[in-house]
């Protein structure tokens, strides 16, 4: 009896320590599993962060924008006051004044929704903001490369071009 004992001790530790390899195997599968679904729950949380980020960006940019296509109907209306202003000198000065305040009511609502004008007079041509129709001569006090005149003002919404500024540049001496 006492040479199975041995042997018979030995197969308990050989079956103890399979099932202890096997445990390990079983826990390094599950830690791996683990780190595999940490992964992509990190994953899956960052694209989430962006669709979120992307969402509050478009619905700004929604926000920002809303009115552009109202604005950019409104601004034959601008162009017909600011015209009937400058025809109106000679009317009288009822007329003259009842225009001039519905022209800076029209621009107060028009500047809450983020509009503002484009008036270069003077100031360096930019092509990004103004349309050249012409050029003309360079006179006294005009520097070359300048806006001379303004045909028709231009207008940005929120910093972004609804119409460019016609205007008439001063020549360069590359022209």
């Amino acid at each position: 009896m006492h040479s199975s004992e041995p042997f018979g001790n030995q197969e308990a530790t050989d079956s103890l320590n399979d099932e202890v390899r096997s445990l390990v195997a079983e826990l390094d599968a599950a830690q791996a599993e683990l780190v595999k679904l940490r992964e992509e729950h990190l994953r899956e949380h960052a694209e989430l962060e962006n669709t979120r980020k992307r969402q509050a960006r478009e619905v700004e940019m929604s926000r920002k924008f809303a009115n552009e296509r109202l604005l950019a109907s409104l601004l034959p209306v601008f162009d017909s006051l600011e015209a009937g202003i400058a025809a109106a000198h000679g009317e009288s000065v009822q007329v003259r004044e009842g225009l001039e305040l519905t022209l800076r009511q029209l621009a107060k609502a028009a500047a809450d929704s983020g509009m503002t004008t484009v008036d270069p007079l003077g100031e360096t041509f930019n092509p990004e903001h103004h349309q050249a129709i012409g050029v003309v001569p360079v006179s006294a006090g005009q520097q070359p490369g300048t806006v001379a005149q303004v045909h028709q003002k231009g207008y940005l919404l929120n910093d972004r071009l609804l119409r460019p500024a016609l205007v008439m540049v001063v020549k360069s001496d590359h022209d």
